[in-house]
């Protein structure tokens, strides 16, 4: 069977290595850390998986914490005024409830099932000088290690990448200890606030290492009064600060975070990037050609939580153009095809995520504002976490946004009375 290199063990990597070893090429995985260290070092993402994307870990039967993950039911958005007040607050339903399994939790556990099932694990961090060697003796070598000199390899697509400066400084920390939001304690769901002017603030139910959890996950626009966790090593400091945002921003969120504390001494993560998309073809200095994957090639910032769904995504796409490409090689034009079939799905994501991280125009805060009066939109907002290519039809453009809200309260039904 065909042999197969994939640089990167994330959430795409381990889950086209997996896939393609079901189908039994004969699959190599690099890593640049051991299960072990995966599993106790620091946490590396937020992470919220939709109906669509879990269904792919479903359909390869590696969906191993499902039984034990919360099941997320809603998604809900609150706005915050000038005196900390909300002025917007709804909770929509998912058609399929989401998950969130921590990635230290979930990658280690499938790298030790690739490694049990047969695969060759290389613990080892790859530079080009390595893939240059690589690519006579493999088939097809697949990048999707997000980060450090592979990337650049893959020249930014200026075309399709606005932004050259990171968008949001970024701030995460995993609690236990969260109270339930008194609105609708039955409901686990995902909480967006959104402090104009000065960031976002997202609150998930998750399965860590500890057990049930809560991620408390800071955006705050550069050099705003949220863009203070640059430098701050220490996690309770961390903790401290992310706490003290809130009490200020958002007192509805502090007052059932009171009697948090971090899930471990790793639970905090702070940084920021540039959204990026790049060209998916790295050229080697010895003429071989490697295919990016996910993140590699399609970066976007967090704020629309699609980072962990669009991987699992490009790693599905991937995997059917892979098999159903049998013997014929691996060359450039199937590479750009590859590419392009989940560019389809996810020049969607990279167009709403762009659209967030900008000030909404009035048509977008008559629609999140609509929502609390409409569960139709409030529902087919949170669907949109799933699928954004349905914003298209609703979102971006405020002629199509009015029909559509016309179109709800027309239909919607006319209390008693009036």
């Amino acid at each position: 069977m065909r042999k197969i290199l994939i640089v990167g063990a994330g959430q795409s990597g381990l889950q086209l290595a997996l896939g393609l070893q079901s189908q039994g090429y004969e699959v190599t995985l690099m890593s640049n850390r051991t299960a072990d260290e995966i599993r106790s070092g620091r946490v590396m993402s937020t992470q919220c998986m939709f109906h669509t994307a879990l269904q792919h870990e479903r359909d390869l039967g590696i969906n191993f914490w499902e039984s034990q993950a919360p099941k997320i039911e809603g998604l809900g958005v609150s706005v915050a005024g000038p005196e900390s007040q909300r002025l917007i607050d709804w909770l929509g339903t998912l058609d399929g409830y989401a998950q969130s399994v921590d990635q230290r939790v979930k990658m280690a556990g499938w790298m030790e099932t690739f490694a049990q099932r047969g695969g060759q694990l290389v613990i080892h961090g790859a530079a080009v000088s390595d893939l240059d060697y690589f690519s006579r003796t493999y088939d097809l070598v697949l990048v999707s290690a997000g980060k450090g000199e592979l990337v650049s390899m893959f020249g930014r697509d200026a075309s399709r990448s606005p932004y050259s400066e990171p968008q949001r400084a970024l701030a995460v920390a995993y609690v236990h200890g969260l109270g339930p939001r008194p609105e609708h304690p039955d409901v686990e769901a995902v909480r967006c606030n959104l402090v104009p002017g000065v960031g976002e603030m997202f609150i998930m139910p998750t399965l860590t290492t500890t057990g049930r959890a809560d991620i408390l996950f800071w955006e705050g626009i550069p050099g705003g009064p949220l863009d203070v966790f640059q430098g701050v090593k220490d996690p309770s400091e961390h903790l401290a600060l992310t706490l003290e945002l809130m009490e200020k921003f958002l007192p509805w969120e502090y007052a059932r975070a009171t009697k948090v504390e971090l899930t471990d001494a790793n639970g905090t993560l702070s940084g920021r990037y540039a959204p990026t998309v790049r060209n998916p073809i790295g050229r080697l200095p010895g003429g071989g050609l490697v295919l990016g994957v996910a993140d590699v090639v399609v970066a976007n910032d967090p704020i629309t939580g699609q980072g962990s769904n669009s991987a699992s995504k490009c790693a599905a796409s991937y995997l059917a153009s892979i098999t159903e490409h049998g013997d014929k090689p691996f060359d450039e034009a199937w590479m750009r095809q590859t590419f392009d079939r989940y560019w389809d799905t996810a020049q969607h994501v990279t167009k709403w995520t762009n659209a967030m991280l900008g000030v909404p125009p009035e048509h977008v805060l008559n629609l999140i504002g609509a929502a609390g009066q409409l569960p139709p939109v409030a529902n087919r907002f949170a669907n949109g976490f799933n699928d954004p290519a349905d914003f298209e039809s609703f979102f971006y453009d405020p002629d199509k946004t009015a029909a559509y809200l016309a179109s709800v309260t027309d239909a919607s039904p006319v209390p008693a009375g009036e």
